[in-house]
C-alpha cells in the first residue's frame, strides 16, 4: 500500500484531477493555507481538512489527526444536533446549537453553514420557519461557502458532504411545496454530481442512496412511475452494496406506490410486504404504520403480522 503525508496525498489527487487549488478550497479556507498544507508546512483544523477531502472525492476516514478539547467538543455537538434532527426533538436540538455557537470561531463559514442549516431544520420542526423561511435559509448556508451557488447548474461546483446535504435538503423542500418537477431536476443534477466526483467516498458518505431514494420518490410524485420503480431499484442494490439500509425501506414503498399506479398490484403488494417488515424489524414505527395504511387504502392490503 502506497503511503503519503496528508498534503501530499491532497496534492496527489487535486492534480490526478486536474483541479487549481483556488477550485478545491473555495469558501474553505485560503489558497495559501491549502498550498502550505500541501507541502506539509500546515495543518488546518480537522473540519477543513475533512471538507477539503470531501471536494476531492475521498473518504476523510483514510487520515487520522489529534483533536483539540474544542474540537472534541464541536464534533459530539453536531453530531448530539443530528441526532436531535432525526429524532424530532426541536427543543434539545436548538439548546445544543446555542451550545456550538458558542464554540465556535465567527470567521469559521464551515461551522456556520453546519448551524444555519441545523436551524432551518429544526426551526421547520418546530413550527418556527415556513417551507419557505427553510428554503431561504438553506440557500443562505450553502452560499457562505459558494457564494455564486446556482440549483440550474449545480455540476459547476466541488462540493463538501455537508453542501451535498443542504442541496438535498433544497431540493426536499420544493417537493414539499408542490414542485416536483423542480425538486426531480435538483435530485437528477445532484445524483450526476455524486456519480461523477464521489466514487472513492461514495462507500463512507452514504450520498448516493439517499439521493438515488429522494430522486425516486419525486419521480413518483410527478406521475413517472417506470422511472421512478427503477430508481429506487438502483437505490435499493446501491444500500446492500454500500452498506447504507436507511433508505431502503423507502425505497421499496416507492416501488410499491409505482407498480400500483401502473396496475400491477401483485408486484405492488410485494413491495409493500418488504417495506413494512423492514420497518418493524428496524423499529420505524411510524414509517410502518404509513405504509400500512397506505397499501390498505391502494390495494386493500392486510398485513398478518402487525
Amino acid at each position: 500500500m502506497n503511503v503519503y503525508f496528508l498534503g501530499e496525498y491532497i496534492k496527489k489527487q487535486r492534480e490526478k484531477l486536474g483541479l487549481t487549488q483556488e477550485q478545491v478550497c473555495e469558501g474553505i479556507c485560503e489558497q495559501v493555507t491549502l498550498s502550505r498544507l500541501e507541502n506539509g508546512r500546515q495543518t488546518p483544523s480537522r473540519t477543513r481538512v475533512n471538507a477539503l477531502l470531501q471536494r476531492l472525492g475521498l473518504p476523510e476516514d483514510r487520515y487520522y489527526m489529534i483533536l483539540t478539547k474544542n474540537e472534541l467538543e464541536i464534533e459530539a455537538l453536531k453530531k448530539e444536533i443530528i441526532a436531535c434532527n432525526a429524532l424530532d426533538s426541536a427543543k434539545e436540538g436548538f439548546s445544543k446549537v446555542e451550545q456550538l455557537e458558542k464554540l465556535v470561531n465567527t470567521d469559521d463559514n464551515l461551522e456556520k453553514q453546519f448551524i444555519l442549516r441545523s436551524k432551518a431544520l429544526l426551526g421547520y420542526l418546530a413550527g418556527r420557519y415556513t417551507k419557505e423561511e427553510k428554503l431561504r435559509m438553506l440557500i443562505q448556508a450553502i452560499g457562505l461557502t459558494i457564494p455564486d451557488f446556482d440549483l440550474e447548474i449545480i455540476g459547476s461546483h466541488l462540493y463538501t458532504v455537508d453542501e451535498m446535504k443542504i442541496i438535498n435538503q433544497i431540493a426536499g423542500v420544493y417537493s414539499d411545496m408542490g414542485q416536483n418537477k423542480k425538486a426531480a431536476d435538483i435530485y437528477y443534477q445532484l445524483l450526476k454530481y455524486v456519480q461523477k466526483h464521489q466514487q472513492e467516498a461514495v462507500i463512507s458518505s452514504g450520498m448516493l442512496p439517499m439521493v438515488l431514494g429522494n430522486y425516486a420518490r419525486a419521480l413518483d410524485l410527478c406521475g413517472y412511475y417506470k422511472d421512478a420503480v427503477d430508481y429506487a431499484q438502483r437505490g435499493i442494490e446501491a444500500c446492500v452494496r454500500y452498506g447504507h439500509y436507511q433508505m431502503l425501506y423507502a425505497c421499496l414503498a416507492i416501488q410499491a406506490e409505482s407498480y400500483h399506479f401502473m396496475k400491477q398490484d401483485e408486484k405492488s403488494a410485494e413491495a409493500y410486504h418488504e417495506a413494512y417488515y423492514l420497518c418493524k424489524v428496524i423499529g420505524r414505527k411510524e414509517s410502518m404504520l404509513a405504509i400500512q395504511e397506505e397499501a390498505k387504502n391502494y390495494i386493500g392490503l392486510e398485513f398478518r403480522f402487525k
